[in-house]
């Protein structure tokens, strides 16, 4: 499908966006495994959580959808369906590596299969660690499939994280929720931290580190969960709005968690204008409504201990840069390699169509200049993420521009359009 979308000179209004698709997850995860009846309110409407579902229904939860909420009767500690299941996660890296330690637990063998795009994502971050915690788990060359039979003995480990990786901390806090004795997690860079927020897991903040601790004392329990708005969706339409003159945009119930909120943090040291006007508290989840203004905007340089916090949002991030003064340029982000594509390679293909000078590094890249070439053909290369940052960019270019393959933006925001459509001036 190639989506085209026209020059647009203004923004304003308000959008309500679909709950965060990281704490959708987890909410899904956690209800499921709980003993009992949970209700998720405002949960993503994705394909990625979709998948996360459509998984636990597989393993025998009941889930029920009202007109605004799921409500999920979970299965509680191993009382999933006692038999071989095979486990399709879709495009969801998320749902693969999570369910992957609560695997590693059952007493049944399990198999996680995926899409084209997710089954050449390396596995072996979480095979690794699995397996050094006795888990029985394989991957053929660290990809999809993965295979899971029951461990021999799960143990409790201290475990230092290779990769700045939060899905990787899960997948090992998932296997740990079976174990009475201690597992303790050390990342070195932090994370996104929903797992241990929504668990009430043991965190101690030390030298830079920080050292969680789980143990079956912090095993899911029925819940109720009210999920904020997604600050990544929410980025494209910050961007949008900032780089449009004579342009106001609220966005509301956006999350603002300390370990996501680092795209506003970088706008705003850019000069964006962006205001938070009213603050609320779920759980330990603090979300809120944003204002944003037009504004004139300046490239900086980037802390590499804010790039795990602002990972999934560096497209639309790079395409603020193209406009900003100055070169856009980010390091020590080779993360962005293993998503859905290449995103480094990606973004730097279709700023090359635009006719900016770009170069591109192991770990990043740069971007700046004027553009030159209007109404492109850009590539979504199926990611969802490349597919918005360019829909936003042919809105901004004077000709326009397409995108091919856009359909791969349902993955986490298939209103995109919609959303579009109800703020243009």
């Amino acid at each position: 499908m190639i989506q085209k979308y026209n020059a647009v000179n203004k923004i304003k209004g308000e959008l309500n966006l679909p709950g965060d698709k990281s704490i959708s997850h987890r909410a899904v995860i956690f209800s499921g495994m709980a003993d009992g009846k949970s209700e998720i309110f405002n949960c993503s409407n994705g394909e990625d959580v979709k998948s996360s579902i459509a998984c636990f229904k597989e393993l025998g939860c009941n889930i029920e959808y009202t007109e605004n909420s799921i409500i999920i009767e979970g299965k509680g500690k191993f009382e999933f369906n006692n038999k071989d299941v095979v486990l399709d996660a879709g495009n969801s890296g998320t749902t693969c590596r999570l369910i992957s330690g609560l695997l590693a637990a059952q007493n049944f063998i399990s198999t996680i299969i995926g899409d084209e795009s997710l089954s050449k994502r390396p596995m072996d971050r979480i095979v690794e660690p699995l397996t050094t915690m006795g888990a029985n788990i394989s991957a053929i060359n660290n990809k999809l499939p993965i295979t899971i039979k029951p461990a021999v003995k799960l143990k409790a480990m201290e475990h230092t994280l290779k990769v700045a990786s939060a899905q990787v901390k899960s997948a090992i806090v998932l296997a740990a929720l079976h174990l009475d004795e201690k597992t303790t997690i050390i990342e070195n860079v932090k994370t996104r931290n929903h797992t241990e927020k929504m668990l009430g897991l043991d965190v101690i903040e030390e030298n830079g580190k920080s050292i969680i601790s789980v143990s079956s004392k912090n095993y899911p329990v029925p819940n109720t969960y009210i999920v904020p708005a997604d600050i990544s969706s929410a980025a494209f339409f910050i961007v949008f709005a900032l780089l449009n003159k004579n342009s106001e945009l609220k966005i509301n119930n956006v999350l603002l968690n300390e370990s996501r909120a680092g795209i506003i943090t970088v706008l705003k040291e850019m000069g964006a204008n962006i205001e938070v006007i009213n603050y609320y508290k779920n759980g330990e989840e603090i979300s809120g409504d944003i204002v944003v203004k037009s504004s004139k905007l300046t490239n900086i340089n980037i802390d590499k201990n804010i790039i795990p916090n602002i990972i999934d949002e560096i497209p639309i991030l790079s395409l603020a840069g193209i406009f900003a003064e100055g070169k856009f340029e980010v390091h020590n982000a080779e993360e962005l390699r293993y998503k859905e594509t290449d995103r480094i390679k990606s973004l730097v293909e279709n700023y090359n169509k635009l006719g900016l000078n770009t170069e591109e590094y192991v770990d990043g890249f740069s971007v700046q200049g004027k553009i030159l070439n209007n109404d492109i053909l850009f590539e979504s290369f199926g990611d969802h993420r490349i597919a918005m940052t360019f829909a936003i960019l042919s809105m901004l270019s004077e000709n326009g521009g397409s995108i091919n393959n856009f359909d791969c933006v349902n993955i986490s925001n298939p209103n995109f359009n919609n959303q579009i459509n109800s703020i243009i001036g």
